[in-house]
């Protein structure tokens, strides 16, 4: 039998972004833009605390988001689909490449507190190609534990670290990013991390309205308040997708019962806390053959998506 928390199993429905704090139309004054940033991370703040049944997948499709935009920022051609490929299909304890390292970082930083040490950005800095000395690095600490110690409010503070790392190094601006969402969720005294900006770091809140549109990168005129309206966006489709997955997780929670696979259970944590779970998933319990013929079952029920597209090594999510 298949047991669910009833505490988590119907969840109250995710928050929605009051519509006067929605980003209006033409340029926005710098209190304005901090006006608004601030009511809409006052709408996610209780689902960041929250931990309904489907929050995993949430956070880790989140990280997604962020991995795809960072393939950008690094010059690297993988989309979302190419990430799941790096992670989700490289063998236990190899080497998942650039790309799937990357994704990598992002992962981490949706599944731990948003605490911070010299040997995390150590391994975070490895993961992301940067080359940098354990003396820089618990310098870095130390500046980030003064951002905290500042007491600004939350998006100036992202803002700042984000400033701090690239003025230290210009070629490091995807761990900025990283250390952005990072110190926005100490600010906020979450228990863990949300991969929110650098999916809108290519986006129209980071375009200059002058100069062709050109992007403004942390530490440029403007950085703040850029940041400030790009959260208002994070957050409008943080709980888009929240709202999304709490009734895809619904109907899978409902056909539980129906499931008489030994694994079944198994499987539908994986599927509630991550953002694809292999076709060939193989546990103690669950052959491959087992494995097959349950996502048959759950698809069958429109209890699951089949993410990759592909007939073989197939990957399914919520």
């Amino acid at each position: 039998m298949i047991r669910l928390d009833p505490a988590t199993a119907n969840p109250a429905p995710p928050p929605t972004i009051p519509a006067w704090a929605l980003a209006a139309n033409g340029a926005m004054h710098d209190a304005d833009a901090a006006f608004r940033a601030g009511a809409a991370l006052a709408s996610l703040d209780s689902l960041a605390r929250a931990q309904p049944a489907w929050s995993g997948a949430w956070r880790q499709r989140l990280a997604l988001r962020c991995a795809a935009a960072s393939m950008r920022l690094t010059g690297r051609a993988e989309d979302a689909a190419a990430l799941r490929d790096a992670w989700q299909l490289c063998p236990p304890g190899a080497d998942p490449g650039p790309a799937g390292a990357i994704f990598g970082t992002w992962r981490q930083l949706a599944l731990q507190p948003p605490a911070v040490s010299a040997d995390r950005l150590a391994k975070v800095a490895e993961m992301l190609g940067l080359a940098w000395d354990e003396e820089a690095l618990a310098d870095l600490c130390t500046q980030i534990e003064d951002v905290a110690a500042a007491g600004r409010p939350a998006p100036f503070a992202a803002a700042a670290i984000a400033t701090r790392v690239v003025s230290i190094r210009p070629d490091a601006e995807l761990l900025a990013w990283w250390l952005a969402d990072l110190v926005l969720a100490q600010s906020l005294r979450w228990p863990q991390s949300l991969p929110l900006l650098m999916a809108q770091a290519f986006g129209p809140a980071f375009r200059t309205e002058a100069g062709g549109g050109k992007r403004i990168r942390p530490g440029d005129k403007g950085f703040e308040r850029s940041v400030c309206v790009a959260l208002v966006q994070a957050t409008i489709d943080a709980c888009r997708l929240a709202a999304e997955l709490s009734r895809r997780a619904e109907k899978l929670l409902a056909v539980a019962p129906k499931l008489r696979a030994k694994a079944a259970g198994d499987v539908i944590f994986l599927l509630l806390n991550e953002d694809a779970v292999r076709g060939s998933l193989t546990t103690k319990k669950l052959s491959r053959f087992a494995a097959r013929r349950l996502f048959e079952r759950l698809q069958q029920l429109d209890a699951v998506r089949e993410l990759s597209g592909r007939t073989s090594f197939r990957l399914f999510g919520l």
